[in-house]
């Protein structure tokens, strides 16, 4: 197989970019997190709680569209988000990490490692039990959360390390939004699945035809989030669907999907993002809070993170190149991999997402946020500290 080369790798302005975004919505992130954390723990609690439960919509004989505001969230806002991702997912396999097989191959069995090891931990801990169904929760990786703990060491992190973190997460994402729409589905309605299966294949045949208008598919994705929505598949899925659908061309500025992505960035960071944090981790902590890491959800959840995370990328890593199924032409930089890994234990925002799919008891849910914020800060604490160690010599960035 041909040898992948470490060095004399090129930036792209749109990966730039998207990882300027990303790290800037990860240094967000922690702070909305503290910002909610305290707010639902003082005199004002209970009040901000409510918020987040507070009805908004509309209703009709035809269209029912009434929820709170923390669903408005994490099912209408959280599908942008989505987007967003399919439409990065959808650059690098055409024109990125992943669009060459030599190359790809290196950070997709990596992110295989990733999800496979944390979430063998998490099953072997709840099998049979009612948190088996929390199995993903580990799987996860936040990648503006891990690009914003990596943004923090400056120029002294390699840039093929930054890249191979960036591509490992996105193919990650890539396998979360498969878990979602197989395993997290709920009441599936047949009728309207097959509507927004019309709209997509609608968009497809839009896209052969080379019709690059990109409104006409930002108003067709809406009809499709709906249908999505009341199939029972969960309707943010409908977001990468759509990126999938929309031309990507050449990938040039001229087009939409590269205009499309381009925009996204900076609501996506500072709204959507933001948003999704403050609505989720305003958990209120009591006098035994930590009783809830007694139980195999929460063990499963932090020992998956914290351990399975790094153990399973460096480990599939290590045999991929061992075995000769991905070879380079320098040593690879098992030390930076290895936190880089670490990193990858930070689950938040998608660790978040599918504990709310994955449990309906307020107890489960709630422990388990607790858990992916501690693990997730743990993670991002040592892969920080373990990285500025490896790195400790360099100055500058090429």
């Amino acid at each position: 197989m041909k040898k992948i080369p470490l060095t004399n790798i090129k930036i792209t302005k749109l990966f730039r970019e998207f990882y300027e975004s990303e790290k800037t919505s990860g240094l967000l992130l922690m702070l909305c997190t503290v910002i909610s954390l305290i707010i639902a723990n003082s005199y004002f609690g209970p009040a901000y709680l409510n918020f987040w439960e507070t009805k908004i919509g509309f209703t009709s004989d035809a269209v029912k569209l009434y929820y709170p505001v923390y669903y408005w969230i994490n099912d209408g806002l959280m599908a942008v988000f989505f987007l967003l991702i399919g439409l990065e997912i959808e650059r690098e396999i055409y024109i990125g990490e992943l669009s060459k097989l030599n190359d790809a191959l290196f950070p997709i069995i990596a992110a295989a490692g990733g999800i496979i090891v944390p979430a063998l931990i998490h099953l072997s801990l709840n099998i049979g039990t009612e948190t088996q169904s929390g199995i993903a929760i580990p799987m996860a990786t936040d990648i503006a959360f891990a690009l914003g703990i990596l943004s923090l060491l400056g120029n002294k992190v390699p840039v093929r390390i930054k890249i191979f973190l960036t591509a490992l997460a996105i193919a990650d994402d890539l396998g979360a939004i498969i878990i979602i729409a197989v395993f997290y589905s709920k009441g599936f309605s047949i009728f309207y699945f097959s509507m927004a299966a019309v709209l997509f294949l609608i968009m497809l045949i839009m896209n052969r035809k080379k019709v690059n208008i990109l409104y006409l598919y930002l108003i067709l994705g809406v009809f499709m989030w709906y249908f999505m929505l009341k199939s029972g598949v969960h309707a943010t899925i409908a977001g990468v669907l759509l990126a999938f659908a929309i031309p990507f061309g050449k990938g040039d500025s001229k087009s939409i999907s590269y205009k499309l992505q381009h925009g996204l960035h900076k609501p996506v960071a500072f709204i959507v993002l933001p948003l999704f944090a403050l609505a989720n981790t305003g958990i209120i902590l009591s006098g035994d809070w930590t009783s809830g890491f007694l139980n195999s959800n929460t063990i499963g959840i932090m020992a998956g993170l914290l351990i399975g995370k790094p153990a399973g990328i460096f480990l599939f890593s290590y045999l991929s190149v061992k075995t000769g199924i991905v070879k380079f032409i320098h040593k690879p930089d098992w030390k930076n991999i290895l936190g880089a890994g670490v990193l990858g234990g930070i689950g938040f925002t998608m660790s978040i997402f599918i504990t709310l799919l994955a449990f309906e008891r307020n107890e489960n849910i709630i422990n388990s946020k607790i858990a992916i914020l501690i693990s997730s800060l743990l993670a991002g604490f040592t892969g920080f500290f373990l990285l500025k160690f490896n790195n400790r010599k360099n100055k500058t960035d090429s």
